[in-house]
This record gives C-alpha cells, sequence and structure tokens, in this order.
C-alpha cells in the first residue's frame, strides 16, 4: 500500500510540475530557435512513425507514366516549390520552424505511400497544410510521383519540365 500511495504522489508531483512549466511561459515557442536536440528528437522521431503507420495499407498506383509526372510537377511548381525549392530554385520557407525539407534530398528514405500520406495530411505544428481537403487523391498522386523523381533530376531537367509545361507558383 506505502508504494501504491508512492506513486500516486509522485504521479501527481509530475503532474503539477509539467503544469507549473507550461502555465509559467518559460518555453520558448519563437519560430527564430530551433528545437533542442531532445524536443527536436522527440518531434522528429514521433513524426516519422506516425507517418510510417498511417501510411500503412496505401495501395500506390503506377506513378511512372509521362502524363502523371507532368501533372505532378504543375501542381508541385503552384504548390510546393515556394516552401520545399527544386534543383535550381532555392527554398523561401526559411523562418519556418522547422524548416521544410528540401524535397530533391530528403524523400529517398520515404515509400510513395509515406510520401502521399504527409501530402493529404499535412504535418501538425509546421507549415506542412493537409491537401487532401482540397484535391482529389488521384491529384495528390500525380505530385506523388513528381516528388519521387527529385532527388535525381538535375537542374537542367527540372528547368525542362518548367520550360516545356510552364512554372506557374501561386
Amino acid at each position: 500500500m506505502k508504494i501504491l500511495l508512492t506513486l500516486v504522489i509522485e504521479i501527481i508531483v509530475a503532474i503539477a510540475a509539467g503544469l507549473a512549466f507550461i502555465y509559467s511561459g518559460i518555453y520558448d515557442v519563437s519560430a527564430m530557435r530551433p528545437e533542442g536536440k531532445f524536443s527536436g528528437w522527440i518531434l522528429s522521431t514521433t513524426m516519422d512513425y506516425s507517418v510510417k503507420h498511417h501510411a500503412k495499407g496505401i495501395t500506390v498506383p503506377p506513378l511512372t507514366d509521362t502524363a502523371t509526372v507532368a501533372a505532378g510537377f504543375q501542381s508541385f511548381s503552384r504548390m510546393c516549390v515556394g516552401c520545399h525549392g527544386a534543383p535550381g530554385v532555392q527554398k523561401r520557407g526559411r523562418g519556418f520552424n522547422p524548416e521544410p525539407p528540401d524535397l530533391s534530398e530528403g524523400v529517398s528514405d520515404l515509400s510513395d505511400a509515406e510520401i502521399f500520406w504527409i501530402i493529404k495530411n499535412g504535418i501538425k505544428m509546421t507549415a506542412m497544410p493537409a491537401y487532401g481537403p482540397n484535391k482529389t487523391d488521384d491529384d495528390l498522386w500525380k505530385i506523388t510521383a513528381f516528388v519521387r523523381l527529385l532527388p535525381k533530376m538535375t537542374t537542367e531537367q527540372y528547368q525542362a519540365y518548367k520550360d516545356a509545361l510552364g512554372d506557374q507558383p501561386e
């Protein structure tokens, strides 16, 4: 019984300490300061495993069709390139915390289903919006098809898409 009482008291003290920290305002929520290593690790790891978990079971359609990739470029150039950049295009997403990843470097470790899930659902507490409420799954798969190509794309190849299809940023 004494052990149980001690455990209950420790839990109450931990909750009180947590609430005192939250209500103190000590934690700096400014986007000007990056997360500390520990809190950054917690948030990043939580996001990684959440995306993997929620993307399980998503059936990936064929994504290599030229028309699909071209349509994906059109949407990417309007909705994504501003924050994420592209080969030869500097991202304007600096100042966000966390900073949006450079998709020509940051998607190689993600599956197509995971990329699709992120585009569709967004990521909480970042500037990544959920496009699912505004776009069809077919539209989002087209963006996924183009994003999948970014890590292997050169500046010249990206420019060729712009020249052939037009760059239409929003």
